[in-house]
């Protein structure tokens, strides 16, 4: 290869290189992405076959964030007209308490389901050490105020079907004997107006009525893992993965942040009927995506002919 051609190829090289980056900074980070998919789910009442769900997650109101971003996808999925809308999670980043009330602000535009509108919180809206009850329950009221019905360890049943919303994994109202080890020193919750006093996750799983058609809120995915989905049928909805935000060509992403790695985005069959869908975000915490665009997941609730999974 002479010197010329050398520096042509080194050249379109770089500006590859250069153009990918842009891409990934630039225009996917806010290239939202409708997803369309079928929930077909056992017993469903025949008054809501076809009626839709809409999943947000991962909206990480925060510094890096454009608020202008969220408010215009918030205003697509309001043009989708969903029957339920479901929140799962991460409303914020929480750099600081001045993020609760730029979250006001944009949830003022954000979807309302025709018959409910419910929420789970992320380990982000327990504050900056995943731990703080009063950042969630300043979250959970934010939230509250603009329509959202907040579901922590707690089942709420309309028309027919009913929604469980689990407190975060990580967080210390899922359960001190499943929770995973806090970051820093410990300190002992607060009982919360917003949660189940005295219920912990597996205590919310236990409300649900079998042979009910069913719907989890759970933002990490990981919690899927644990020993207390005895008998849950249905759908469980997750976020907290941003399905990896960077994904390589023919590679899995590199940073997920779950023990297990399966779990990036998409549907997965996780138990005896039951499916668990992760939703890939709408925010970030670091500005790049690249193959995994940010989504609003619409789904169409169809009756199951067999057990789902």
């Amino acid at each position: 290869m002479n010197r010329r051609r050398f520096l042509a190829v080194g050249a379109g090289v770089v500006t590859a290189a250069a153009g990918t980056a842009v891409y990934a900074w630039q225009i996917e980070p806010y290239w939202l992405q409708i997803v369309r998919r079928p929930m077909p789910l056992e017993n469903l009442p025949a008054a809501l076959e076809g009626k839709t769900l809409l999943q947000l997650s991962d909206v990480h109101v925060g510094p890096r964030v454009s608020s202008d971003y969220l408010i215009r996808s918030f205003d697509v999925g309001r043009e989708l007209a969903p029957d339920f809308v479901a929140f799962t999670g991460d409303f914020v980043s929480y750099r600081s308490s001045h993020e609760i009330a730029e979250l006001a602000r944009v949830l003022r535009a954000a979807p309302r389901g025709r018959l409910a509108t419910f929420a789970s919180l992320g380990n982000h809206d327990y504050g900056r050490n995943w731990r703080s009850i009063a950042v969630a329950d300043e979250v959970s009221h934010v939230a509250t105020d603009a329509g959202m019905v907040v579901l922590r360890n707690d089942v709420r049943t309309v028309a027919g079907l009913q929604f469980a919303g689990l407190a975060d994994f990580w967080s210390p109202e899922f359960g001190a004997r499943h929770a995973m080890p806090p970051r820093g020193a410990l300190v002992a919750p607060v009982p919360s107006r917003f949660a189940r006093p005295e219920t912990d996750a597996s205590d919310a799983l236990r409300l649900l009525v079998p042979g009910t058609p069913t719907v989890v809120l759970s933002h990490n995915p990981d919690a899927q893992d644990l020993p207390i989905w005895s008998g849950v049928r249905g759908w469980v909805l997750a976020g907290h993965t941003h399905g990896g935000q960077v994904k390589p060509p023919f590679l899995p992403p590199p940073i997920l942040p779950v023990r297990n790695k399966r779990y990036t985005a998409g549907e997965f069959a996780v138990g005896p009927g039951r499916m668990m869908y992760i939703n890939r975000g709408l925010g970030f915490l670091i500005k790049v995506r690249f193959d995994v665009r940010p989504e609003l997941t619409l789904f169409t609730l169809t009756r199951a002919a067999t057990a789902v999974g």
